[in-house]
């Protein structure tokens, strides 16, 4: 199950939400989660309120546990990073905060397709089409939208490799992966030139 571009239907309340109002309310609340959410009560309550989103746009529990599973291994893992550099406190925050943030990301690809979050993003940035190609941005948005899944891929390989090998510790796990990573940028890079696309 891909992280993201899922989308699921539904006559929700935020289903019914344009994908540009929806964008901007997503700018908006990811801002404010980065900078209101700095103890582990107020993550507690984010988490909370992430809950009660999904609740309203009605997403099967099953399909939304598939969907961020990906992130919350991210999270433990880059969680325990903090652990051992920061405390445990600081793990908490900085691994809630990337849940609640991706989470809500997913809740809005899950709510909207693809497709006309895209050309809300193509629409938004018309009037600055002197400055920047608005059809590029809108391509290299779906670009990382269908990269995410392929790196959920990527990490789902490395965990099977990692406890097949019984190996153990963050490093033998996320080093692979941002190699893994970067390869596949450099091709999707290849790729994309060789159709003349960097012109």
């Amino acid at each position: 199950m891909s992280l993201v571009g899922t989308w699921v239907p539904g006559s929700s309340v935020l289903h019914r939400v344009p994908a540009g109002p929806k964008l901007v309310g997503l700018a908006a609340v990811e801002v404010a989660v980065a900078l209101a959410v700095r103890t582990p009560a107020a993550v507690a309550v984010a988490a909370v309120a992430t809950v009660a989103a999904y609740a309203l746009a009605r997403v099967p529990v099953p399909t939304a546990a598939r969907m961020l599973r990906p992130i919350a291994v991210v999270a433990v893992l880059v969680g325990a990073a903090q652990w051992v550099y920061a405390g445990p406190e600081r793990a908490v925050v900085v691994g809630g905060q990337l849940v609640v943030a991706v989470a809500l990301a997913v809740l809005v690809t899950v709510t909207t397709r693809t497709s006309a979050l895209l050309d809300a993003v193509e629409r938004g940035l018309r009037p600055l089409r002197r400055v920047v190609d608005p059809g590029r941005v809108a391509l290299t948005l779906a670009l990382a939208v269908r990269s995410v899944p392929v790196v959920a891929h990527l990490l789902g390989e490395l965990r099977e490799a990692h406890r097949a090998r019984g190996a153990t510790g963050v490093t033998t796990l996320g080093v692979p992966l941002v190699v893994r990573t970067v390869q596949h940028a450099e091709a999707l890079g290849e790729a994309l030139a060789a159709r003349g696309v960097d012109d």
